[in-house]
């Protein structure tokens, strides 16, 4: 049995697909079905019920992907424990985030990852926040960022950033004169919203009930990027965090317009498993997030002129 093609197996199952596992490890999908097959026929058993699609496991997949798991956790341990006696970090990272996180930003954070770091494999997934924790339960994420993180039995939670939310309008319409206001300029607007499932709109909510400002929510997104969109092209305003609207701040596709009367923030953090062992690689890519808190985010001398 060869590392790799067990390596490959827990990707498959991660992936819940052969071509993307097959493109992670570099390799074609012909030749990661050749090897599972190898190995199934190895062991004398199917590991894949190739009826449905995406392809699932059957019994027996399930129990060799626990200990498959299981045996490369301890592998990786060792290696990371013998690594640590010299200053090399090499090995890889796998993180699960939030779409909302901004997709600019985690991208600069891992640009300088790499830069500082160019032995270790960085691997990013976007994913709903459910999603998330759940791949960092089942141990195929390291780190889970997420917003308005919550802790448990089997989840800690390391605190990261509160991102400012701010007022966004597309540029030439009435609200753009302005680079303050109160939160009432927005009543009864078109207003650009988070889907209802997630906690950021729960927030939003909140705010706007309590200070009795009533909106006409027009279009609901799952994620920042959309939410941008819309409001590029007029659909509506929306609340968002500061941070992920640098690009169109600096370009001018968007305007920001500070809250004088409430102090709205999301909170972003880095989730871990419970008592698993944080290879280094991954303490490494923790410290330089805590560390560069504004990585790619010029929105902070752009912010100073928005008051």
């Amino acid at each position: 049995m060869h590392l790799r093609n067990v390596e490959l197996f827990c990707d498959i199952v991660a992936c819940r697909s052969f071509s993307k596992a097959a493109e992670m490890r570099k390799i074609s999908q012909p030749a990661a079905t050749q090897i599972i097959q190898q190995l199934e026929e190895h062991l004398g058993v199917s590991l894949f019920d190739r009826t449905v699609r995406p392809p699932e496991l059957t019994p027996a997949g399930q129990l060799y992907f626990e200990k498959c798991r299981d045996l490369l956790d301890t592998y990786r341990s060792i290696e990371d424990a013998v690594r640590r006696l010299g200053d090399k970090v090499v090995g890889r990272v796998r993180v699960a985030s939030i779409y909302s996180v901004g997709l600019l930003q985690m991208a600069e954070y891992v640009r300088r990852f790499e830069e500082a770091f160019p032995d270790v494999d960085v691997r990013l997934d976007y994913v709903h926040p459910d999603e998330v924790y759940a791949r960092v339960r089942r141990d195929e994420a390291d780190l889970g960022i997420v917003s308005y993180p919550t802790g448990g039995d089997d989840i800690t939670v390391i605190p990261w950033v509160d991102q400012e939310m701010v007022l966004v309008v597309k540029p030439g319409t009435a609200l753009a004169v302005h680079d303050k206001a109160t939160l009432d300029v927005i009543r009864g607007q078109e207003f650009v919203a988070f889907t209802t499932d997630l906690k950021i709109r729960k927030e939003v909510d909140r705010l706007l009930k309590r200070k009795n400002v009533p909106v006409k929510v027009t279009h609901q997104f799952d994620n920042v990027e959309n939410i941008k969109r819309a409001v590029e092209i007029g659909a509506g305003v929306a609340l968002l965090p500061l941070p992920t609207i640098r690009r169109e701040l600096e370009i001018g596709s968007l305007h920001a317009v500070r809250l004088q009367d409430a102090d709205l923030k999301r909170p972003l953090g880095i989730v871990q498993k419970r008592h698993k062992h944080l290879p280094a690689a991954a303490e490494k890519f923790v410290a330089l997030l805590k560390e560069n808190v504004g990585a790619g985010e010029s929105v902070a001398a752009k912010a100073k002129s928005v008051h």
